[in-house]
């Protein structure tokens, strides 16, 4: 299973994610493909994002059952602790909405 998650993306990039994965909701991919062509699929949302950002999370066969990468500004940020990948929130900048 293979799952991106794009915010602020241009059209042109959801369009090219559109081709290969399946958009539940607004902005959220879904697919099942070869870790070759997800890593073909993940370098067009490098290519193409622009000033948005996004996430690519995929099942492995590792204790954690996925792993994930992030791509682009945002407040979630992977760290690992004691070898698990886990997510941290960096504190609002003066003027952000929460």
């Amino acid at each position: 299973m293979l799952v991106i998650v794009v915010e602020n993306a241009p059209p042109r990039l959801r369009g090219r994610l559109a081709v290969w994965l399946l958009e539940l909701r607004a902005g959220v991919y879904v697919g099942d493909y070869s870790a070759k062509v997800r890593n073909f699929i993940w370098r067009q949302v490098e290519a193409g994002i622009e000033d948005g950002n996004a996430v690519m999370a995929w099942r492995t066969l590792d204790e954690a059952g996925f792993d994930f990468v992030t791509l682009g500004t945002n407040r979630r940020i992977p760290v690992e602790l004691d070898g698990a990948k886990l997510v941290s929130f960096l504190p609002p900048r003066p003027g952000d909405a929460l």
